[in-house]
């Protein structure tokens, strides 16, 4: 291969996207950089999906800068964590050369540049220093692009095994730099794609001590927006949130920018995105939940029918309990995962026939004393929003009622394929025709999920509505939601609209509006 055509950047996102999928446990056990929170490895995976899962939303006959501009789009707007934004704006290094010609030489070093640019104070022993190796490694090539690609992977698991010795807190914890770790897949799956040669398994060296993920961490959070600004506001709010906080990292331009920080008060920095221009997409993680795992303290359970909503609701901190598309969880599944979760535990099954297994597991657990509240989520969206509250600093009672609100002021529909005749409560339906669901009822009948959809969602947000997700399934057409979004932005562009793969299979498409 001479060349990174489109069709190539898109087997590359999905292959390293893939990659990290499968190794996301791993990762995050290395996970004790710059505090341990035992989520690297998911944020990377959520990262890499959100860019691959935005190129393979192009049409097949773009061009390369189109296709360029858009992988690293994607991986701005997913971007999770600190180590999933810095190598957003990797992609977007990568991109900005990559789109032009073939030269990996120089878009590794502006990859390389860019990302160790967008941390306010770096630090060494980390995925800077895997990517700043990898890229000089490279200059002194001719710029063959499989040579190039080759010592660019190899140059990254090196760099990877000295992470230990650049930094303390890595050596003392027996483990290389998991972020580092991430990114040295993303190079070797490039490598694989350019010289057409694959790998079933990719090497994540393995701590050598035990790794405790009850750590202690100070007091605070991780806030994460996305922010509309121009430049010269992005400059003022880097200083303002450096003096709040620590781990900064802002990435981003042409007016959209992705921030990530930790701070005491998440407060504070979120009024500071405010004052620059119009945050959006804000995710506030409180530290010490990830690093207080075990079976004390506050927990939420989580029912999922697909693996990406398994890992949504993962990310959020939640114990999953995963259930096969029209079946329920077992009894004991669900009292393992009560009991795993805490001492104070929110239930949400997001599925009516869920929800009586949960009532069941939580009377038996509270014959051993722990405190248990099945709140009534009858679908994925609603256990979506009610978990964007939680709160494990509110007293509990305080938070299963903000989090029942969240959920009971959220509309839920769905989309399903009807498989025999029937009435409903929209009419007749025969086989193949598409069924449009709100709240549970059969609301539309069409024979396009495109048309469908659009229709639901218009009927939805007509009594009003901030926030519409959308949550793709396994089998939902490739341009099932992009059809949503620019249909949304044609006729409210007031609404704000976020979109997840949730692998979910039976419904293409699951709705909630807020």
């Amino acid at each position: 291969m001479q060349v990174l055509d489109p069709p190539a950047v898109r087997r590359w996102a999905r292959l390293a996207a893939d990659a990290l999928g499968r190794a996301r446990a791993e990762i995050d056990a290395l996970n004790v950089f710059p505090v341990a929170d035992g989520d690297t490895g998911t944020n990377l995976h959520l990262t890499m999906l959100s860019a691959a899962e935005a190129v393979e939303a192009l049409p097949e006959d773009v061009d390369a800068a189109v296709t360029w501009q858009t992988l690293s789009y994607g991986a701005l707007v997913g971007a999770r964590g600190n180590s999933g934004v810095i190598v957003s704006q990797a992609l977007r290094g990568l991109a900005e050369v990559l789109k032009d010609g073939p030269d990996l030489r120089a878009g590794l070093r502006r990859a390389a540049a860019l990302a160790r640019e967008a941390v306010a104070r770096p630090v060494e022993g980390t995925v800077l220093s895997v990517l700043t190796a990898a890229a000089g490694a490279v200059q002194e090539l001719d710029g063959d692009l499989e040579e190039v690609a080759r010592r660019a992977a190899g140059e990254a698991r090196e760099a990877l095994r000295r992470t230990p010795g650049q930094l303390d807190v890595l050596a003392r914890s027996g483990v290389v730099d998991a972020g580092g770790a991430g990114l040295a897949i993303v190079l070797e799956s490039l490598a694989e794609v350019i010289t057409d040669s694959y790998s079933d398994r990719y090497d994540v060296p393995a701590p050598t001590a035990r790794v405790s993920p009850m750590t202690e961490v100070g007091a605070g959070y991780e806030v994460m927006y996305l922010l509309d600004a121009e430049d010269g506001a992005v400059a003022r709010l880097r200083e303002e949130l450096d003096s709040m906080g620590d781990s900064l990292v802002v990435v981003g331009g042409g007016g959209l920018w992705n921030v990530h920080v930790h701070v005491g008060e998440a407060g504070p920095a979120i009024e500071a995105g405010m004052r620059a221009g119009r945050p959006h997409r804000i995710r506030v993680t409180y530290l010490a939940e990830r690093t207080h795992r075990g079976n004390a303290g506050r927990g939420v359970v989580a029912v999922a029918a697909g693996d990406g909503i398994a890992a949504l609701f993962e990310e959020s901190g939640a114990v999953v309990v995963r259930r096969a598309p029209g079946s329920r969880p077992s009894l004991p599944t669900m009292l393992a995962a009560i009991r795993e979760a805490g001492s104070e535990v929110a239930v949400l099954p997001n599925d009516e026939g869920a929800g009586s297994v949960a009532s069941a597991a939580a009377e038996i657990a509270r014959e051993d004393g722990v405190v248990v509240s099945v709140l009534p989520t009858k679908a994925t969206v609603q256990g979506l929003a009610a978990l964007a509250v939680h709160d494990p600093l509110r007293r509990f009672d305080d938070d299963v009622v903000a989090m029942t609100d969240a959920a009971g002021h959220t509309r839920y529909g769905h989309l399903t394929v009807a498989d025999r005749e029937a009435v409903t409560s929209a009419g007749l339906c025969c086989p193949g025709d598409v069924l449009g669901l709100i709240d549970g009822d059969v609301a539309v009948i069409g024979s396009s999920l495109e048309d469908v959809a659009t229709m639901i969602v218009d009927r939805m947000v007509a009594g009003g509505g901030e926030l519409v997700t959308l949550v793709t399934g396994i089998d939902a057409p490739v341009r099932l939601a992009p059809h949503v979004e620019e249909h949304l932005a044609r006729v409210r562009p007031d609404v704000d609209l976020v979109v997840y793969q949730g692998e979910q299979g039976g419904y293409p498409l699951l709705i909630g509006v807020e």
